[in-house]
């Protein structure tokens, strides 16, 4: 199995371990003088060249790595995170069944719980197991199609990877669910078939009406990340999903809207009987308006949780508002935290932000993108 990167001195895991323990001690009040925990950090560092997270030490980890998570919007809850601690996991199959059993929980009925699952970390010996799916719950793409492009076109190199290693494929509609990959550790990567009851998914309709449900279109409640690493203090997790809840233009005005993705508003605008002759009747705007109203209106419908940008964005503030009265500096990357719709009506847009680097955070490394794409897996 590939090693994903070079190995960090034992000196930098130190680095990054003693700045992490005494936040740790720092934030929680509990905990203590951190000198002691930082002795046994050092010896085991010079016995084993790693060091293993006490419980309360990852549970917190993985709630800083989303607190630093510079592109999220929705970083106000970060403190509510539940982890799900399965260290203890190495193997395709147990990891496979737990990261199914992260959906159940997370979907929890529709009120979705933000979860991470943190499976087994890298150590000097041996690398960590890897998810190579983008995401736990993903639908195929089966390409050209004689006047449409069947399902999810970002997903179509993976779908034809996954046939040729034998997958059967879905019935053939756009949202067929993709079999996830995981690869344990010194082990091949195995798709395994995603369990329908594993996967919440909410029928779009639109609240005018205007005959949406005959197209059939759908979306999954859960996005949950796959294919980053969870760093805390040194220590690399490679499968650690985790998720949130959507904002309804992660699907409105992306999944559902990008050309290389299912490319809907030419559709919604000849349903809308929009003049689409010309940009400058603005039926892109109007269709994208129309499909993200249709989303929202939809999860509300089906009591699913789902965030809209404008009340988000507020919140977002909220957050940079309370993490300053703690002395805590928030980094965010403008191009992604303003929404891709009708961002200068959202405060987060009339304002400059620093993309500031953290050690403890979420990350692809090298090879992930090409991993989720299906590269190398044939």
């Amino acid at each position: 199995m590939e090693i994903l990167q070079q190995r960090s001195t034992t000196a930098q895991v130190w680095q990054a371990a003693e700045e992490f323990i005494r936040l740790f001690h720092r934030e929680n009040a509990g905990a203590g003088d951190p000198r002691a925990r930082l002795a046994a950090v050092r010896a085991e560092l010079a016995d084993t060249g790693t060091y293993v997270h006490t419980p309360a030490e990852l549970a917190h980890g993985a709630r800083v790595a989303w607190r630093n998570s510079n592109r999220c919007i929705g970083r106000l809850y970060w403190n509510s995170l539940r982890v799900r601690d399965r260290r203890g996991l190495t193997d395709a199959d147990a990891i496979a069944a737990e990261c199914f059993d992260h959906l159940r929980e997370a979907t929890n009925g529709g009120r979705v719980r933000p979860t991470i699952t943190v499976f087994a970390p890298e150590a000097p010996d041996r690398p960590g197991p890897l998810i190579w799916s983008e995401q736990l719950v993903r639908y195929a793409g089966y390409g050209d199609h004689p006047s449409i492009t069947v399902g999810d076109a970002r997903n179509a190199p993976l779908t034809e990877a996954l046939l040729q290693l034998g997958w059967s494929g879905g019935a053939g509609t756009p949202f067929d669910l993709l079999p996830l990959v995981v690869q344990g550790v010194d082990d091949k990567p195995r798709w395994f078939d995603t369990p329908a009851d594993a996967v919440l998914e909410v029928p779009i309709g639109h609240p005018d009406g205007d005959g949406w449900a005959d197209w059939g279109l759908r979306w999954h409640a859960v996005p949950a990340i796959s294919n980053m690493c969870l760093e805390i203090g040194g220590i690399h997790y490679p499968a650690a999903p985790f998720n949130g809840w959507y904002m309804g233009t992660e699907i409105g005005a992306r999944n559902l809207a990008d050309t290389d993705r299912y490319n809907l508003l030419p559709a919604v605008a000849r349903r809308l009987g929009l003049d689409t002759s010309s940009d400058r009747s603005l039926w892109k705007d109007r269709a994208l308006v129309e499909l993200n109203r249709a989303v929202l209106h939809s999860f509300d419908r089906a009591g699913v949780t789902i965030a809209d940008h404008h009340s988000e964005s507020r919140r977002f503030l909220s957050h940079m508002e309370r993490e300053e009265r703690k002395g805590r500096e928030v980094g965010a990357d403008w191009s992604w935290i303003v929404p891709p719709i009708s961002g200068s009506a959202t405060p987060v847009f009339h304002r400059t932000y620093e993309d500031r680097p953290s050690s403890t955070a979420y990350v692809h490394h090298p090879g992930a993108q090409e991993r989720a794409q299906g590269r190398d897996l044939v």
